[in-house]
């Protein structure tokens, strides 16, 4: 297996792609949510977190060969494989001061698990590491606006998000492979947990 280059690197190579790791939430949630990242679009001007499907981010972005990528695939499907099933909570917004509101995940002990487990079996069998890892709890959460909210549209969106009511559950019913394509994240591949029907290869 190849080892990756640091994630901060200044540019990625030609024959790298970046790739990310998550959970999706089902598409009628997903549509709710994305509705709740246009509002920011178009009231406070921060657009980026529509770049990407509505996630809950277990391992970021990390540059990788594109033409040996399937031996991650081969990796995280063995993993989802060995995984079950479980309940997943959304409850009211929370905020990464000063440019990032997101959605609260409630960190159950099954996430807070499968989030620990994945950081390891990908360190183990690709020698991937998240440098941040060590620095900081897991906090799980669902972003809905980031990097391009600027300071004064940040305290303004929390004045209006911080008492807003959002409540949701969903099954967790597998792992997401997500691929940058220079402009957007897109869904590469989806792998069932053992518990769940099979998914196929998303195109």
């Amino acid at each position: 297996m190849p080892n990756a280059p640091q994630r901060d690197s200044f540019a990625t190579p030609k024959a790298y792609r970046l790739w990310f790791v998550a959970l999706l939430p089902p598409s009628d949630l997903q549509q709710q949510i994305t509705q709740i990242k246009q509002d920011f679009r178009d009231r406070y001007h921060s657009q980026a977190a529509l770049r990407s499907p509505p996630h809950i981010t277990l391992y970021p972005p990390f540059p990788w060969p594109e033409a040996s990528i399937a031996g991650v695939k081969t990796v995280v499907q063995t993993f989802a494989q060995s995984r079950s099933t479980f309940p997943i909570q959304l409850n009211g917004f929370g905020t990464f001061p000063p440019r990032v509101i997101y959605i609260n995940v409630l960190p159950t002990p099954a996430l807070i698990q499968l989030h620990r487990d994945l950081q390891h079996e990908l360190a183990r069998a690709l020698n991937l590491r998240d440098p941040r890892e060590s620095q900081r709890p897991y906090r799980p959460h669902l972003t809905v606006a980031f990097r391009d909210l600027s300071r004064p549209h940040f305290h303004q969106a929390w004045s209006h998000y911080q008492d807003h009511p959002f409540q949701a559950k969903f099954t967790a019913t597998h792992l997401t492979l997500l691929a940058h394509n220079q402009h957007h994240w897109r869904v590469d591949q989806a792998f069932p947990f053992q518990s769940a029907e099979p998914t196929r290869e998303l195109s």
